[in-house]
């Protein structure tokens, strides 16, 4: 449920939880720019570093975000990349972050872009992305304490914000201090409007060296400082610090390898992306159409939560890069629940009913009749879903300026020369060299890994589907959005090459341990056979089509993990693997590049720390040798 917000005849945001204003008296503004980017020496202090980090208590009504976001723009000595981390226990509705800055017309045009994405805001972390992925957005959603020990980052500024220590105590405790200064590096700069005795003891405990200065009227002074501690502050895991791009060759140009080329790219890295295919998106990644949409389950499980956050990920990437229409659609999901009951969350029920309603809730009586299913059938609606074309969005992220990509480049070893990894061909010829080499390749990244000693737990899952061009009277007589439940349905997809624009898929299989990418006459008929569980009426519809032979097949191999997540980490100094992605590449591609970026650069992760360890490598053990 959103905070509850009254506003005082000044237009003030007041809140009745805390009894207290949002802003100061002299004006919200103000106190951002006097108080808390000066008071860290901003934007001076940030001139042409790669990157900044700046860790804020309370997000509140955004304001100072959208401050920081407007020098930063402003700016041309600006940082690369500024990251913003905020903690927020009682989040605001986006109506009412957008009502907050009505009378600053300066603003304006950045808080909507602000609104656009405060959707879907359920307790944990989430990754807003600005600027084409320059500013980025880290909303930690609950305590503060519990959400700082979910980010092992270094910040180079704080703004320590929130109701007055009086109305607020816990934003200010020493614990929540604590989980502050591990966040910190020696020099970080602090400030904040408080001058509370209770906070500058709390602050020197810590490690933070403060002082108070002359404040903004009608507050006498204010608190600036920066975490200088007497002792050596202990760092577990030690942070690797802020990584130096350079160069990068990265193994596999379908989904995860583009993926990774970008977010790399972004970060300043000169990229090269090696794929033994003439053309990118030649494997899994070449399936015509996708579906993308969050997995749920009962107890919200780590799959749940890692789901949620790569749909926000991709659809992220694909407003910015894609053409809404051809590219791809946000039209929206309905799942129908045949082999398992996709019951929700009990929370979702609750006081997180708000946020939960805009990912998912149960299909209405009007959505079950559009997909031509009995009002009684159990079935989810997820919102933010829809389908999109794999290999647009591989292209698009190939084209990210510093991205460098060579076709018909098969990749046979690596040997590491020097601080250097030398990436051959079968025939010994260098293709490629770079300090940091990313494997993903798919399920070839097994083979790849094991000519290297690392054994991956990696399985090939093959997948076929069908689909076919629309002919007179199909489009009407199917779906208006994809289904998916058992097997699935795109029922408009968009291609070149026919009569009619449009085309329908339906599929896949799902065969394990099957690395053949060529089609078999015989999935056709599978993939009619469970329409017809999932969708008899549009089954119907279509079965003329299979009957008369006018449907295509399309076959492609994925590459799963046993615990059917993503495979991200480091599989030796400067040699990470991003693979394992199943069936769900758009879910998960964008936001495991943005992780592995984040890992690399000691950057404020994307997700809750226990969810990036879940990815880390699995794997088997070797096959014992076979002596004559």
């Amino acid at each position: 449920m959103s905070e509850p917000i009254e506003w005082l005849a000044d237009g003030t945001p007041y809140s009745p939880r805390f009894g207290d204003r949002y802003r100061s008296e002299s004006g919200g503004l103000s106190q951002a720019r006097e108080v808390f980017l000066k008071g860290c020496g901003l934007p001076a202090a940030w001139a042409s570093q790669p990157q900044w980090c700046i860790l804020e208590t309370g997000f509140g009504l955004g304001l100072n975000f959208l401050v920081t976001w407007a020098t930063w723009k402003a700016d041309p000595m600006r940082p690369r990349l500024l990251h913003f981390v905020s903690t927020e226990a009682f989040p605001a509705s986006a109506d009412d972050v957008l009502r907050s800055v009505r009378n600053h017309p300066e603003l304006m045009a950045l808080a909507q872009e602000l609104q656009r994405q405060l959707w879907g805001l359920l307790p944990g972390v989430h990754r807003l992305t600005f600027e084409g992925g320059l500013v980025l957005l880290t909303l930690c959603l609950g305590d503060a304490k519990a959400m700082l020990r979910e980010q092992p980052f270094q910040a180079d500024s704080v703004y320590l914000d929130g109701f007055s220590p009086e109305r607020n105590p816990d934003i200010w405790d020493l614990h929540t201090l604590k989980a502050v200064a591990r966040c910190c590096r020696r020099g970080t700069r602090v400030a904040t409007w408080t001058v509370a005795r209770s906070v500058r003891d709390a602050l020197a405990q810590c490690g933070f060296v403060v002082k108070k200065v002359p404040g903004l009227p009608p507050k006498r002074d204010n608190l600036r400082g920066s975490f200088d501690p007497a002792w050596e502050p202990k760092k577990t895991p030690p942070s690797p610090g802020h990584r130096t791009p350079g160069h990068c060759v990265v193994i596999g140009a379908g989904l995860a390898g583009a993926a990774v080329a970008a977010s790399l790219a972004r970060r300043g890295w000169q990229v090269v992306v090696l794929d033994a295919a003439a053309a990118p998106a030649a494997g899994a990644s070449g399936l015509p159409g996708g579906v993308m949409a969050p997995h749920v389950s009962p107890d919200d499980s780590l799959f749940s939560r890692l789901s949620r956050s790569g749909v926000r990920a991709t659809l992220q990437q694909a407003e910015t890069l894609l053409q809404a229409g051809s590219d791809w659609s946000c039209t929206g999901v309905l799942e129908h629940c045949m082999k398992h009951i996709r019951a929700r969350p009990a929370a979702w029920q609750q006081g997180d009913a708000k946020a939960a309603h805009d990912w998912t809730h149960p299909a209405n009586a009007e959505q079950l009749a559009q997909a031509g299913l009995p009002p009684e059938t159990l079935a989810l609606w997820h919102v933010r879903a829809g389908w999109i074309k794999p290999a647009a969005l591989v292209r698009a992220w190939l084209a990210t300026p510093g991205v460098q990509w060579r076709g018909q480049a098969a990749v046979s070893r690596w040997v590491r020369q020097g601080s250097a990894w030398q990436v051959l061909d079968a025939a010994g010829q260098e293709l490629a060299r770079a300090e940091l080499l990313v494997l993903a390749a798919g399920y070839a990244s097994r083979a790849l890994a094991r000519g290297a000693g690392q054994h991956l737990a990696l399985q090939a899952v093959r997948g076929q589907v069908s689909w076919a061009w629309h002919e007179p009277g199909i489009t009407d007589a199917l779906p208006p959005f994809p289904v998916n439940g058992h097997g699935g349905l795109i029922p408009a997809l968009p291609l070149a090459g026919g009569t009619n624009p449009l085309a329908w898929m339906a599929g896949s299989s799902f065969e394990r341990d099957n690395a053949s990418a060529e089609t078999q006459p015989g999935d056709a008929q599978h993939n009619l056979d469970r329409l017809r569980t999932l969708l008899p009426e549009a089954a119907g519809q279509l079965a003329d089509q299979f009957e008369r032979g006018k449907v295509n097949a399309w076959a492609g191999v994925r590459c799963a993990t046993p615990s059917h997540l993503p495979a991200l980490g480091p599989l030796e100094p400067d040699l990470w693997l991003c693979s394992g992605m199943g069936s769900r590449g758009l879910t998960f591609a964008a936001l495991c590049a943005e992780l592995l970026a984040a890992r690399l650069h000691a950057e404020p992760l994307p997700l809750a720390q226990r969810l990036a360890d879940a990815l880390l490598p699995q794997y088997t053990a070797p096959a014992p040798e076979v002596w004559p």
